[in-house]
């Protein structure tokens, strides 16, 4: 009974949420917080599902700089759950598949969100350079999932270049956002589903000397302890 009432509930509240997101970005389409707007809204709903989000944001991340955000791409809650971290100033880079979404796509596409082809690798590229010039131009921040994919309970999967590339090439810090793990966390009819960490953490400035690859395999090192610090801190926070 919990799971079809929560069901309905989130649905409508959904909906509710991208009605009003929806009349909102239409009075300011592309708005550079749009996204940091509809990460607040979204994550609310939270509360319906019986989870609890602890965000953490560094101090040392500076509101007036724009940096590159990495975050761990977990499954179909992300859009609930770390999106509570996407700042001020913050768009993500995602497939252009995602426009074509009913409700959502358009959602994210007046949210001044960054649209990639990965099939076409030339695009791809362009996009990041074009990405490169709206970044400084505007002063965003960038979000990437440098996973590419939902990881799904497989741990941290291994970062692809793109961010990393943009980060080297713009000279900007990159931004870790690490989520704490939700794989099978949630049960609709359980009443009290926990607590997920979500921390921002310390801007990383660029290592010198450093390609793209090494720079992903250095930044991948450092949420990997991350995530296995906040899992571990997650476990005590729903045991106590």
């Amino acid at each position: 009974m919990l799971a079809i009432i929560r069901v309905i509930t989130l649905f409508v509240y959904f909906i509710g949420i991208n009605i009003v997101l929806f009349l909102i970005f239409l009075t300011r389409p592309f708005h550079r917080n749009n996204v940091h707007l509809a990460g607040q809204c979204y994550s609310t709903m939270t509360r319906i599902m019986g989870l609890k989000i602890e965000l953490r944001v560094s101090r040392k991340v500076d509101s007036e700089q724009n940096y590159v955000f990495t975050a761990n791409h977990q499954n179909s809650y992300d859009i609930l759950t770390i999106s509570k971290a996407a700042l001020p100033g913050v768009v993500t880079v995602g497939k252009k598949s995602i426009k074509w979404i009913p409700i959502f796509g358009v959602i994210y596409w007046l949210s001044a969100n960054i649209m990639i082809d990965r099939k076409n690798t030339g695009s791809a590229r362009n996009t990041l350079n074009e990405t490169l010039d709206k970044m400084n131009e505007k002063k965003l921040s960038i979000w990437f999932f440098p996973e590419g994919t939902r990881s799904y309970g497989r741990g941290l999967l291994k970062f692809k270049t793109g961010a990393f590339r943009l980060a080297l090439e713009a000279k900007k810090a990159i931004v870790p956002v690490c989520a704490s793990e939700m794989h099978n966390k949630i049960k609709f009819n359980r009443w009290n589903n926990g607590t997920v960490i979500v921390e921002v953490m310390d801007p990383i400035d660029l290592p010198e000397g450093l390609s793209a690859k090494q720079l992903a395999a250095h930044v991948h090192s450092i949420m990997a302890k991350k995530i296995a610090q906040l899992n571990i801190e997650a476990e005590k926070l729903d045991n106590t």
